[in-house]
């Protein structure tokens, strides 16, 4: 791949004029440039040289007032099922890029490529040719975290027919794992089995048992389970109960369960407790749902397997700094040792769709840090990519709780990533949005709890301005809440709105929650959103899943806004409100003053 095609060429440059700027640049060329109308072609010493080109200049650099595009200059008959993706950005997870590409076909390699520049680089192989032009046109200039994809293909050798020394080589490429240093990297693969720890409650008398004199017991179990054991004796003093955290694989936490359970019960013995212990372990709130099951099935037979009697703690005992629940389980050591490992396989399996899902979606919502949403637990970092894992809550009354790093808005969790240098999207502060939400009427008690402690907990949570707006008429079966704060706020909000109506049975257990959602744009905007003959809104409505309309005749309010309606679920619908937004920006700094032009004709663009 030592050609390259140069693009956007203006019909006043010449050969010499091209000459001029890879010498400007430094950049090596073996071959006379073949200058054609609007494009020319040159030959570069070696495959290195052509993406330091492509890098260097593609995009950036001016020839008579014109940005040239640089590129691997691809035989038609070799433009089949392999692409080059450029621009991803640095830290990118793999299962999120693998999530993106996969949804345009089935990827049979996708292998990363050296280079000396900040953003990463791949080259991948789709199985049919309409899978990678289709990817081809759906993700060149896709934006990611603020970061324009840039997408071509490349010679495939297995389409032009035998390799030669030329091309079919994989200089230059590695194979997905550590990159050579100074490389970006798109972070290691995650383990198979997610790392979700044991969280158990144990009466505190019975902690000084468990650990033993000078810790001989809990190195002991330690050892044997091959787990680490966090024991969190010195957060809460004076409760009646302590938490502990088990970290190792399924087996080893049930195994430290049982050994911990052995301890108590002889403990109580030895004591002449006559109270029953029972196990009590901690669940994040998201995941009970689905461990209870419809009309509670799961957990009726877990109980009915195990011989158990199985209770759960209620709603209104989860706290802003406490998102778990208590699942007591009463029964013989063997039998609570068994349903332990029915719970847990239950939350591990929720806490892997979950995750999964969130990965698949989490590129299509530039700039948005999930990890600080606090949607899900950030312990459990063996299963998660390292920019997903929390740090610890901060000491203080959430201190008991460190395995789970609840994302609580304004604490030391950051919500936004640092911002490339000169992105102006990012730059500063986000700018306050207004959603306005629309739920079934029946639900508005739900939302704002008994005395509104439940709207008052989630405004806190979210960082954001909640507020339920008047019925429209007694017969109304529709409410308007209209929240009011940052993207990151509107998504925690919205999201724990969208999961309270699951929660609440508003929806059937099979259905999937969908909400109709409004935003507000200035009405010269409407036509952005809507495109040439529809073909923006209907590339949202493609790429989100959700139902985008703008509706006709519209007559613009007092501000001079009109309403863009957007239905479907949560993440559909962050998908959509994320790219309208996205729209408006671009409308806002087109009408921001231009500074005037300097430098150079042939200055590379900053």
């Amino acid at each position: 791949m030592n050609k390259l095609y140069i693009g956007n060429v203006s019909e006043q440059a010449s050969a010499v004029d091209l000459e001029s700027i890879f010498e400007q640049w430094k950049i090596p060329f073996s071959g006379p440039f073949l200058v054609k109308t609007g494009y020319a072609f040159v030959d570069c010493p070696d495959e290195k040289v052509a993406m330091k080109a492509i890098d260097t200049l593609s995009g950036k650099v001016e020839l008579h007032g014109k940005l040239l595009e640089v590129e691997h200059s691809v035989p038609k008959r070799q433009r089949s099922c392999k692409l080059q993706i450029r621009n991803i950005p640095p830290h990118m997870q793999w299962e999120v890029l693998d999530g993106l590409l996969a949804q345009y076909g089935t990827v049979e390699s996708c292998e990363q490529v050296n280079t000396e520049t900040e953003t990463a680089v791949v080259n991948v192989r789709y199985a049919a040719k309409d899978q990678a032009r289709q990817a081809l046109e759906k993700l060149n200039g896709f934006l990611m975290e603020s970061y324009a994809l840039k997408v071509c293909f490349i010679p495939d050798e297995q389409a032009g027919g035998a390799e030669g020394p030329g091309v079919g080589g994989r200089r230059g490429m590695a194979p997905r794992g550590p990159p050579r240093a100074g490389s970006p990297s798109l972070g290691a693969r995650p383990k198979m089995q997610a790392d979700v720890p044991l969280r158990m409650l144990v009466p505190t008398q019975f902690v000084g048992a468990i650990i033993g004199k000078e810790g001989s017991t809990i190195r002991n179990i330690t050892k044997h389970t091959h787990s680490k054991i966090d024991i969190h004796r010195k957060e809460n003093a004076g409760a009646a109960e302590k938490p502990i955290t088990v970290h190792s694989t399924p087996e080893g936490c049930s195994n430290a369960c049982r050994s911990i359970m052995e301890i108590m019960q002889k403990e109580a013995v030895d004591t002449k407790f006559t109270e029953e212990v029972p196990l009590k372990i901690l669940a994040h709130n998201n995941f009970v749902g689905r461990l209870i099951g419809k009309e509670g099935r799961n957990l009726k037979k877990i109980e009915q397997d195990t011989q158990t009697k199985i209770t759960i703690s209620p709603l209104q005992d989860l706290t802003l700094y406490n998102p778990e629940r208590t699942i007591t389980v009463k029964g013989s050591i063997e039998a609570c040792a068994l349903a332990e490992q029915e719970v847990m396989k239950k939350i591990r399996e929720a806490y892997d769709n979950d995750i999964a899902a969130m990965n698949l979606q989490s590129n299509l919502i530039p700039g948005l840090n999930l990890n600080a949403l606090g949607l899900f637990p950030g312990g459990a970092s063996g299963g998660m990519s390292p920019s997903m894992a929390a740090p610890p809550p901060p000491s203080g009354p959430q201190g008991a709780y460190p395995a789970f790093g609840y994302g609580v808005y304004g604490s030391e969790i950051a919500p936004w990533p640092p911002a490339p240098a000169g992105s102006p999207s990012l730059c500063g502060q986000p700018e306050t949005e207004t959603v306005y939400l629309f739920i079934p009427a029946l639900a508005v008690g739900a939302i704002i709890g008994k005395q509104g402690q439940h709207i008052k907990q989630l405004s806190r949570f979210a960082g954001a301005s909640i507020k339920i707006a008047p019925a429209d008429g007694a017969e109304a079966k529709q409410r308007m809440v209209i929240i009011t704060g940052p993207p990151e706020a509107q998504f925690k909000a919205q999201g724990r709105i969208f999961g309270k109506l699951k929660e609440e049975n508003f929806f059937g257990p099979k259905e999937e929650v969908k909400l109709e959602a409004h935003i507000k744009v200035p009405s010269s905007a409407a036509g952005r959103v809507i495109g040439k003959g529809g073909k923006t809104v209907n590339e949202l409505q493609n790429l989100s899943s959700a139902e985008v309309v703008v509706p006709r005749d519209q007559t613009p309010d007092e501000d001079d806004q009109v309403v863009v309606k957007i239905s479907g679920h949560f993440y559909a619908s962050q998908v959509a409100q994320r790219r309208i937004q996205e729209i408006l920006s671009q409308v806002r700094r087109q009408q921001e003053p231009k500074p005037a032009p300097a430098g150079p004709s042939l200055a590379r663009r900053k």
